[in-house]
């Protein structure tokens, strides 16, 4: 669940704090409040309900709901929360009323009414949040679970197309002939490729170590291909274990890497950089153009994917001599 707010949530909850005002405007006109008090009262309940919401958005539910479990905490915490906001509430609202102060209840008798009381106030306009957040994220898990099958049928495509094998049968023809024993490498390959793909067809992530394993064996067929006309670099400036990315998110960008450029009078170059919380893939653009499927899909998909599993978006940064894609490496403990 992505517990920030986005545009939409703002807007949404603008509209219920707008109605909200409305209605006790007329509330306390017909009561005969003063000014002061539609001034603080207002503006009480108002920073009060938002800040419950946003310490419950921000910081009780990702900790103690989706990292740690324990529910024991977030009922104790939010229970402090409400408390602490429905007293200044109400203290607030004792002053603007003019009242007096001799006559402020005890501790006691007052804090299980503010916490009601603010629990009421909040409440409402928290639950229409949560049911807005909630069919949001059955909408983006439906498409994304789509688009994953679409992903898949694309993916399954792309390595049992007709070209694909024409082109790997033709260079192992070229070795067997020239190096026998990079051609038995070749295969070994190739087959290791098959094999993940295949077990890994229905994973939503895959540890990182072995999407690096992934893309150096399709880095070696890439090279074996073409030779120096593509040239690779795989960064780790970070332990890559423990660490998670949508499975084959690697291998599809560096599939657009050799779709989408050309070699021509230099190698394409291409680095994986791998740090904490990024990996980021960086290449050359050739100066031919290449007409093919355009990079939109595959980013969009993969866009789409981030969108279920982490927090985070990915970054497209296209220039005229570099193309680089930054994707949030996943920390399953922390995301999932």
């Amino acid at each position: 669940m992505n517990t920030k707010l986005n545009k939409s949530d703002w807007l949404l909850l603008t509209l219920t704090y707008v109605v909200t005002i409305i209605f006790n405007s007329i509330d306390y006109y017909q009561r005969g409040y003063d000014l002061i008090e539609y001034v603080a009262d207002f503006s009480s309940s108002i920073i009060t309900s938002i800040s419950v919401i946003l310490l419950f958005m921000y910081w009780l539910i990702p900790n103690y709901i989706l990292k740690q479990k324990s529910y024991f905490l977030f009922i104790l915490f939010g229970v402090l929360i409400l408390m602490v906001a429905g007293l200044a509430d109400f203290t607030i609202g004792f002053w603007s009323g003019n009242n007096d102060w001799s006559k402020f209840p005890p501790l006691l008798k007052l804090i299980p009414n503010t916490i009601f009381s603010t629990a009421n106030e909040a409440g409402f306009t928290f639950g229409i949040l949560l049911a807005k957040k909630f069919y949001e994220g059955r909408a983006t898990f439906f498409k994304v679970q789509q688009e994953k099958k679409e992903n898949e049928l694309k993916l399954l495509r792309s390595q049992i197309d007709p070209h694909f094998l024409f082109n790997n049968l033709n260079t192992l023809d070229s070795l067997i002939d020239t190096n026998s024993e990079k051609a038995k490498e070749y295969i070994n390959r190739l087959s290791l490729i098959y094999r993940y793909l295949i077990q890994t067809k229905d994973a939503e992530v895959m540890e990182l170590s072995d999407e690096i394993q992934l893309a150096e064996n399709y880095i070696f067929l890439i090279k074996t291909r073409f030779g120096n006309d593509y040239d690779f670099s795989i960064e780790k400036e970070a332990e890559i274990t423990d660490k998670f990315v949508p499975t084959g998110a690697i291998q599809g960008l560096l599939e657009n890497v050799v779709k989408h450029n050309k070699p021509s009078h230099k190698p394409i170059k291409t680095a994986i950089i791998i740090t904490e919380k990024w990996l980021k893939i960086i290449n050359s653009k050739s100066d031919i153009v290449v007409k093919k499927e355009s990079f939109g899909t595959g980013l969009q998909n993969l866009k789409t994917r981030y969108q279920l599993l982490s927090d985070q978006e990915i970054s497209v940064i296209n220039t005229e001599n570099e193309f680089k894609v930054t994707i949030p490496i996943i920390q399953l403990s922390n995301e999932i």
